[in-house]
């Protein structure tokens, strides 16, 4: 007869193991992203890196172009043997809106074209092992005025204040470890997403934004929030607009409406009355000031006298010299015109005061015939 089973054996076999085998550990379910949220987030970026080119182009004073971004997912490892030469890493953090942070990768040859741009170089025949501590902090800076517009572009599409800080940056070897991504908890799966770079002539490149998978879905999770929002936003004006449709009974009554035919698609009733104007005043009753024309008193005008006015072809303009004379359209003494922003509102003589020329006013010119004048 076999042995009888002890309590404990009798639990273990209830539980579907034995006393030998430990139970095993369930491990927590790795995140991916689904084809809609790899969508979701190259529409962000396509959004947020089209405002950053903007700011670029304004530092770089040339023409840049960041399009075209790609999504996908990759582990450390294969980020390693991507990028087996030493890059430029920027790893930025957002502090107010969302949480999390990001890394961007430049080529070190871009990151020497952009830095020698920043200080006023051509970005010409620019050697990548140049990049000392100041040309790296040119490139910090540049980095954070196009992460910064990038942030301005997020808050505009999640309606709320997306905010940055300031970006850590390094020349990385992928191969070696303690370098900025090396550093980032939790990242042994992340989402990359590569954007087309384009900098004048100089650059046609490649910059990568790096992120953890659970930054990811919370962008896309903030993309819809507010995408939900905008969409049950038009219901209360939909309301509002269907509000005032009871007019036409007092449009009936004012005014016969003519029936419609039945097979025609009705149109919408619209009151119909005759034009009033305003009874045309006589010259005399504009002269009259308006009460509040002191709000004007302060506007400055330009006045300008005009002494005569001539016609010139072009080859006798050229001929002019020092000394030549230009014979006026107007006798010696005559009247000069005075000219108020372009306007002909007097005339007048020309007197001396002390040692400049002044002009004693002789003639007001009436509003009504200043008309077509010029």
């Amino acid at each position: 007869m076999s042995e009888m089973l002890s309590q404990d054996e009798i639990d273990a076999l209830l539980r579907g193991t034995s006393d030998n085998t430990p139970t095993p550990e369930v491990d927590a379910k790795e995140e991916h992203l689904d084809s809609m949220e790899s969508d979701a987030l190259g529409e962000i970026g396509n959004i947020s890196f089209g405002n950053s080119a903007t700011a670029l182009s304004t530092l770089l004073q040339q023409k840049v172009e960041i399009t075209t971004p790609v999504v996908s997912e990759v582990r450390i490892e294969a980020l390693r043997e991507r990028y087996p030469t030493p890059h430029v890493a920027l790893r930025v953090g957002y502090t107010e809106g969302i949480q999390g942070e990001n890394v961007l990768v430049l080529t070190r040859e871009d990151a020497a074209i952009i830095s020698d741009l920043m200080l006023g170089g051509t970005g010409e025949n620019v050697d990548p092992e140049s990049l000392d501590e100041i040309r790296l902090s040119a490139v910090q800076e540049a980095m954070n005025q196009m992460m910064g517009a990038a942030a301005t572009s997020l808050s505009t599409v999640f309606s709320k204040k997306i905010d940055i800080s300031p970006p850590l940056v390094e020349v990385f070897d992928a191969t070696k470890n303690q370098t900025i991504i090396d550093r980032l908890e939790l990242w042994e799966t992340m989402v990359l997403i590569e954007f087309n770079l384009k900098v004048g002539t100089l650059i046609d490149s490649t910059i990568v934004q790096i992120a953890p998978i659970q930054f990811g879905k919370q962008l896309v999770d903030e993309l819809m929030k507010a995408t939900g929002e905008a969409q049950a936003a038009p219901e209360p004006v939909k309301a509002q607009a269907e509000a005032p449709k009871p007019q036409p009974q007092a449009q009936q009554q004012a005014q016969p409406v003519t029936p419609q035919p039945s097979k025609q698609k009705s149109m919408p009733e619209v009151a119909v009355s005759q034009a009033e104007f305003m009874p045309l005043q006589s010259p005399a009753s504009q002269e009259a000031a308006p009460a509040n024309l002191g709000l004007l008193y302060d506007v400055p005008l330009n006045v300008t006298v005009e002494l005569g006015r001539t016609k010139k072809s072009v080859r006798e303009v050229l001929e002019l010299s020092q000394g030549s004379i230009i014979e006026l359209d107007k006798l010696a003494g005559e009247p000069v015109d005075i000219y108020v922003n372009q306007q002909r509102i007097a005339r007048g003589e020309v007197v001396v005061i002390e040692e400049n020329f002044g002009v004693r006013v002789t003639e007001i010119i009436q509003p009504h015939e200043r008309i077509g004048i010029v």
